[in-house]
């Protein structure tokens, strides 16, 4: 007669919140680095990240700028905040578009077969692209230095105008990823993720004082979050510091970020559902 031992079931411990969130940071590095060493093998992406701004600095300082009045600095120190500003919210659309390429790639369908976090494909994305956003920055920056920006803000003003781009870059990324699952081609994608950009750009301070604008139309420029960022920018890297405008600036992150981060959470888990 043969006996069979039962040996108890070792219980599985489950990972802890804290393992949790450190494994879906670690999965988010690891798909940043990924999607950052692309990069050189695609040149053409830094050059047209960097085209864009540049000309928008060569057309406003060089052509426009002569005919545009500012008070209490030259136009080059009003525009270059602006400029930047603008860069980061334009870089971030990218986020859209090249989720929107991974979708129809089949990449993502990939990335969720492997054992990781399924919220690193778009943490991922998002930290690839505000580096992508730092470095085009730096080239603004030295751009700016060139055609005669010269900033007054000390060590707290710099650090405080490059957290206040990055929280505006995480921000806008958000919103492009949003859009980018939400829409089904990667042709709208780039539609819909600029053509709202425009206006919201061009009617706000980043390129003119709201007080040449009409009557109606300074009540909207001036209300509008971009403005707020845009001179909250201006306090931090001209004057050291943004007073209540930053604060402004970083509640209106704080609030699209609670309505943007669940929207693109949704869009996500349609697209990969389906």
């Amino acid at each position: 007669m043969s006996v069979t031992t039962l040996r108890p079931r070792t219980a599985v411990a489950r990972p802890s919140r804290w393992g949790r969130l450190a494994r879906a940071v670690a999965d988010a590095l690891v798909l940043a680095q990924r999607h950052l060493r692309h990069i050189p093998r695609n040149p053409e992406l830094l050059v047209f990240a960097t085209i864009q701004p540049v000309m928008f600095v060569v057309l406003f300082r060089y052509v426009f700028g002569g005919a545009i009045n500012v008070t209490g600095t030259t136009y080059v120190n009003y525009l270059m905040p602006g400029i930047f500003v603008q860069t980061v919210t334009f870089g971030a659309m990218m986020t859209g578009i090249g989720l929107a390429q991974d979708v129809h790639q089949g990449l993502v369908d990939r990335f969720r077969s492997l054992p990781m976090a399924r919220s690193a494909v778009l943490t991922g994305r998002i930290l690839a692209d505000m580096v992508l956003n730092a470095f085009v920055v730096a080239v603004m920056l030295a751009v700016g230095l060139l055609v005669g920006f010269r900033p007054q803000a000390g060590v707290g003003g710099w650090i405080g105008g490059l957290a206040l781009l990055l929280a505006v870059s995480f921000t806008f990324s958000w919103i492009a990823a949003t859009i980018g699952l939400s829409v089904r081609t990667v042709e709208a994608v780039q539609s819909a993720g600029f053509i709202w950009l425009f206006p919201v750009t061009f009617v706000s301070s980043a390129f003119v004082p709201t007080s040449t604008m009409p009557a109606w139309l300074r009540v909207v420029a001036e209300h509008q979050p971009f403005t707020i960022t845009v001179n909250a920018a201006r306090g931090f890297f001209l004057r050291g510091s943004a007073g209540a405008e930053g604060w402004q600036a970083l509640a209106w992150c704080l609030a699209l970020l609670a309505v943007f981060i669940p929207l693109a959470i949704a869009a996500y888990r349609r697209r990969t559902a389906a």
